[in-house]
């Protein structure tokens, strides 16, 4: 079969995997597991005489596009927030499921001797396999449920980091353990001497050298140019430290986390995303079609108790480990779920020890077959979670009623409130102008430290998820006045407007963006108002420049206050008191107006009674309220039944005459 045929057939099985996973909202990447199962050799044959070497030579690449990308998405700053979580119970993970394993694997061989043939540097090598769980499955599925700022979400985050850390010196580890018994302190030595002074050299200069040359190709101004070199970069140093007797995979993470250090960092993620998934679906693609679903149903019992095994004991290691550490038994047993399958890591881990010889075939297969069930497995798991742990942790459901019972209280006595979403910056600085004003709010986090601290000062803040309808029911929400959404995941947002509209369709939402990119989607899904940061930002800039440029400020303040008329319906559409400017410009400001429809104007039409002014569109029509029930789909061809009270805006001259028009 030749080259293109073989690509069409990788693409279309990957595409139908993929809008298969889609359709039944599961990760992509079970998708691409699943078409390489079906490529396979014993499946049904559409690899085409693909040998495991040029397959296992392929998925390299796809490996090496991950590290970098692991590379390039570390960041110090990140890593001391979540320290405890990741050198705490991350770090404790990997290194008792490990320690854990090797003398599980220990002990059966001196009490089975002639039936257990597994060394010490074979149950080494696996038990960093079994450590592993899957970041992209995890992340995929917690950033859907809107889970990542979550209290188990926290610690799976972690314990992610931690592993993917821990990859570069267990390929180091691997790569040594492979080495004959007489060479293994030697090779462990040598290995560790080697990447240390390679990463260390690299590190040193590397920074300064990336940026200048990044400088250098961004001064082109070329796209194309930029991409090459990128591609260019990684591919070389993973050259350079495969020379060096080291993994491929380690220079392609050196040189993510060069690159991170520099202002290019956001622009090669841009640009490297797509190579990065298509290589990582390609890589999973190989995963699948390494496996020989022979040997695994000749073994199943085998592969059943590799699958059980594993999955159980990284269950109780990590809910047991996260309880220990401060968990409450509902987080524990979450944290344990969501980490307790393999991981795409823990492939590359398990590849690499069958190619230095520490794995057999007749146990790479089975162990194979266990890690991909269990990856596949994961949706259904993480989706159970909650029913999971309410039948099993018999004090969950009284945790979560003191969690509501606790956010009621704070509500219970406060109406007419505003309920802000979200307590971080803008959501502290949004309830300071409502302290001024006197108004009443009820502000929602899910950071259990800024709470803590928040609702030591007294103020009225509680750990809630507001996407959650009990939350926002013991918030008050049907007493509320408006709901402030401060916090800027666009899918949450979407989540909680949904409930919001569900529980109390007619409480105004006031939602926070960035940008003003999705406003019309928003807008859809329930927002009355949306104010994105991008525009404000704008606005203040050009007033300070406009300031400086000696424009007089009086002139700068109706300018800005013009730009936000024509952007905020809120702000352009208001009821004239008389406190009101009545500056030159007060003629030219919209503003709100109600009449008392007459009654001899009964069995007439709104565009009869309002002539040319609704024709010339001079005046809009926002609501009609006839026997206390608020219209909103009025026209021009509306039949006015008399007593009955018009909501227009427009400008003063018109709103003076359709007043004149009503008398």
């Amino acid at each position: 079969m030749g080259a293109l045929e073989l690509t069409l057939v990788y693409l279309l099985a990957a595409v139908l995997g993929v809008a298969a996973c889609r359709w039944l909202k599961l990760p992509a990447i079970l998708g691409y597991l699943l078409a390489g199962v079906v490529m396979e050799p014993h499946t049904l044959g559409l690899a085409f005489g693909q040998d495991a070497d040029s397959i296992k030579h392929l998925a390299e690449y796809g490996v090496v596009f991950l590290m970098f990308v692991i590379g390039l998405e570390f960041s110090l700053p990140r890593l001391r927030a979540m320290r405890r979580h990741v050198f705490g119970l991350g770090l404790a993970q990997v290194a008792l499921t490990m320690l854990i394993a090797t003398l599980a694997a220990a002990a059966l061989a001196r009490w089975l001797p002639g039936r257990w043939h597994l060394g010490w540097r074979q149950a080494l090598a696996l038990s960093g396999t079994m450590a592993m769980s899957s970041t992209a499955i995890v992340v995929k599925l917690m950033a859907d449920r809107m889970e990542l700022e979550s209290a188990h979400g926290q610690r799976v985050m972690g314990v992610l980091l931690l592993q993917d850390l821990a990859v570069v010196p267990l390929v180091i580890l691997v790569t040594a353990l492979g080495s004959s018994p007489e060479r293994l302190a030697g090779a462990l030595l040598l290995g560790a001497l080697k990447a240390g002074a390679l990463i260390a050299v690299l590190l040193w200069g590397g920074p300064r050298v990336m940026r200048w040359w990044l400088t250098l190709v961004a001064r082109r101004k070329s796209e194309e140019l930029f991409v090459l070199n990128v591609l260019l970069l990684t591919l070389g140093l993973a050259w350079l430290t495969e020379q060096a007797g080291l993994s491929m995979g380690l220079g392609a993470f050196i040189c993510g986390v060069l690159i991170s250090e520099t202002e290019f960092k956001y622009q090669v993620e841009a640009e490297i995303r797509s190579f990065h998934d298509v290589l990582l679906g390609l890589f999973f693609i190989t995963i699948g079609m390494l496996l020989d679903w022979r040997l695994v149903l000749l073994q199943w019992p085998f592969v059943l108790l590799l699958l059980l095994g594993p999955v159980l004991f990284k269950l109780l290691l990590v809910a047991g480990l996260a309880r220990v550490l401060g968990a409450s038994s509902g987080v524990a047993l979450r944290t344990g779920l969501y980490l307790a399958q393999a991981g795409e890591f823990g492939f590359v881990l398990l590849a690499l020890g069958q190619r230095e010889g520490l794995i057999a075939p007749r146990l790479f297969n089975p162990a194979l077959a266990a890690m991909v069930i269990s990856m596949l497995a994961t949706p259904f798991i993480i989706m159970a979670s909650g029913r999971i742990v309410m039948r099993l942790v018999a004090s969950e459901w009284m945790q979560q009623s003191l969690q509501m019972t606790q956010i009621a209280r704070q509500s219970i006595n406060t109406s007419a409130h505003v309920v802000i979403c979200g307590y971080g910056r803008s959501g502290q600085g949004l309830a300071r102008i409502l302290e001024r004003e006197g108004i009443a709010y009820m502000a929602l986090d899910l950071d259990p430290d800024l709470v803590r601290q928040a609702a030591g000062a007294g103020s009225p803040v509680a750990y809630g998820d507001a996407s959650k309808t009990q939350a926002l029911l013991a918030a008050g929400i049907h007493r509320a006045r408006a709901v402030a959404l401060t916090y800027l995941d666009e899918p949450r947002v979407l989540k909680t407007l949904a409930v919001i509209r569900q529980l109390a369709p007619q409480v105004p939402v006031l939602v926070r963006t960035q940008t003003d990119r999705d406003l019309e989607k928003l807008r859809q899904a329930g927002a009355t108002e949306i104010v994105p940061e991008a525009m404000e930002g704008s606005l203040m800039l050009a007033s300070h420049a406009l300031v400086l440029a000696g424009v007089p400020i009086r002139r700068v303040r109706r300018m800005v206050q013009q730009q936000r008329e024509a952007r905020y319906a809120l702000l352009r559409w208001y009821f004239r008191g008389a406190e009101d400017d009545e500056g030159e410009d007060a003629l030219e400001t919209e503003r709100l107006l109600t009449l008392t429809v007459p009654a001899y104007l009964a069995g007439h039409t709104v565009g009869e009674a309002l002539g040319d002014l609704l024709h010339a569109h001079a005046i809009h029509i926002l609501s009609l309220r006839r026997n206390g029930v608020a219209l909103t789909a009025v026209d021009g061809d509306t039949v006015i039944e008399g007593g009955e009270t018009l909501l227009i805006s427009g400008k003063a001259g018109p709103l003076a005459d359709a007043q004149k028009a009503m008398q």
